[in-house]
């Protein structure tokens, strides 16, 4: 779920961006939100459409959890390549080409087959998705200053959970009454006309990817190798941080729905609708991220504070929330703490893309966001082949473990933000 470039600032004594350019940056920051709507919901519509999948197919819960597994096979690797490509090819293209494959790799298991096609078209949609975040939050913030670019960086993570709050009661209707296959039809049409739009409207920002470094302290030395990025705390800090809520994200997607028909016994049509509530919640908290964070830095607050303790908190708040998940019987308290936990667990996209935005000089930011993004997907990966062995093992009991599981991973991870993560310390040793 990131990459983003510094956003050159205005030099003494020049004047701030036209009018028009600033429209053109908020056309383009609208498309990229509805971009990655459209990108959760290819993510989403599996988990929508779980228990129809395996009783069509024939599956068992570790069999559904290993192909929704497959889905990040190559997205890591894509990430990474197209993460790096980014720092020189036009993101307009690249993201013009990625929608236009997300639609391709819709149509074969929306035509027909089993478990194969159904593995194979994942991978290959993952493919083409892994880089979304990345390019989507560089091609955004290059057209924003630093001290700007909380609420647009915010704004393109939002675009994640406006997905699925669109798209879970939508397509799960469509599920009910026209079959799952036919939600793939949709997305596929939703991701051409996106393309199409894209085409006439979307554009690269005129900043260039170096102008203005000298105003963030990376102008005229040579360019800052990436195992240094790589190696400095707050990269390894807010990599592993990200990890852990992406964890969450997974889990989200995959095995929530199930989640609340089997073990909450909710109806499938209840669940469609329930469903939303932690990416409702977890919207609220990206804004109030966002403004917290914008409101901090403006006072002259240390980005040390106002990106990783703030996020380090939003962690700890979901860590509490889902290990207290047990303490309770009640169907509706339950639902609460999973709709908190999951919300405020799953919000720290934006908080690692715009701490390793400013670490990353403009040269590097692509690869720098894109090889952070390949490592937090890989428990996209994971994760919903081990829901799925705790599923199978312990039936409904595996998916309360697998809520206490989530909220054991991102208390780490709140304590690695806190402990680690100090972008201006940081930046300052890349260039000694």
């Amino acid at each position: 779920m990131t990459a983003a470039p510094t956003a050159p600032q205005h030099p003494a004594g020049t004047t701030a961006a036209p009018r028009s350019t600033s429209v053109r940056a908020w056309t383009v920051t609208g498309l990229l939100v509805v971009f990655m709507m459209i990108n959760f919901a290819d993510k989403s519509v599996l988990g929508l459409a779980a228990d129809e999948i395996r009783a069509d197919l024939g599956l068992s819960a570790t069999q559904f959890g290993l192909a929704n597994s497959a889905f990040f096979l190559l997205f890591s690797v894509a990430a990474v390549v197209v993460g790096m490509a980014a720092d020189r090819v036009s993101p307009k293209m690249l993201l013009l080409v990625m929608a236009l494959l997300w639609s391709v790799a819709q149509v074969p298991a929306a035509i027909g087959g089993g478990l194969a096609v159904l593995v194979a078209s994942r991978v290959f949609l993952g493919a083409a998705e892994g880089p979304a975040f990345p390019v989507a939050q560089q091609a955004t913030l290059s057209w924003f200053p630093n001290e700007k670019r909380n609420l647009p960086g915010a704004l393109i993570t939002i675009g994640i959970t406006l997905g699925v709050i669109i798209s879970a009661p939508s397509l799960t209707w469509v599920i009910q009454n026209h079959g799952w296959r036919s939600a793939l039809w949709v997305l596929a049409a939703i991701g051409v006309v996106w393309a199409l739009a894209w085409a006439v409207l979307g554009a690269d920002s005129p900043r260039g990817r170096g102008e203005g470094a000298g105003a963030q302290g990376y102008g005229g030395g040579p360019a800052v190798p990436y195992r240094r990025i790589f190696a400095s705390r707050t990269w390894i800090g807010t990599t592993l941080a990200y990890f852990t809520s992406y964890w969450v994200v997974a889990l989200m997607l995959v095995w929530l729905p199930s989640y609340l028909r089997n073990a909450l016994d909710y109806s499938a049509d209840t669940a469609g609708i329930v469903v939303v509530a932690p990416w409702a919640v977890g919207a609220a908290v990206l804004f109030g991220q966002a403004w917290l964070t914008g409101r901090l830095m403006r006072r002259g607050v240390s980005s040390r504070r106002a990106r990783g303790w703030v996020g380090g908190g939003l962690l700890a708040v979901g860590a509490i929330c889902c290990l207290a998940v047990p303490l309770t019987d009640s169907v509706v308290a339950r639902t609460v703490l999973i709709a908190c936990g999951f919300g405020f667990g799953g919000s720290y996209a934006t908080v690692a893309a715009t701490t390793v935005a400013e670490l990353a000089p403009p040269s590097r930011s692509g690869g720098a966001l894109g090889l952070m993004n390949a490592l937090v997907t890989v428990a996209g990966l994971l994760a919903p082949a081990v829901v799925g062995a705790l599923v199978d093992s312990q039936g409904d009991a595996g998916y309360e473990h697998a809520v206490l599981l989530s909220g054991a991973l991102i208390a780490i991870g709140s304590a690695v933000a806190f402990a680690l993560i100090d972008p201006e310390r940081d930046r300052a040793r890349l260039h000694r």
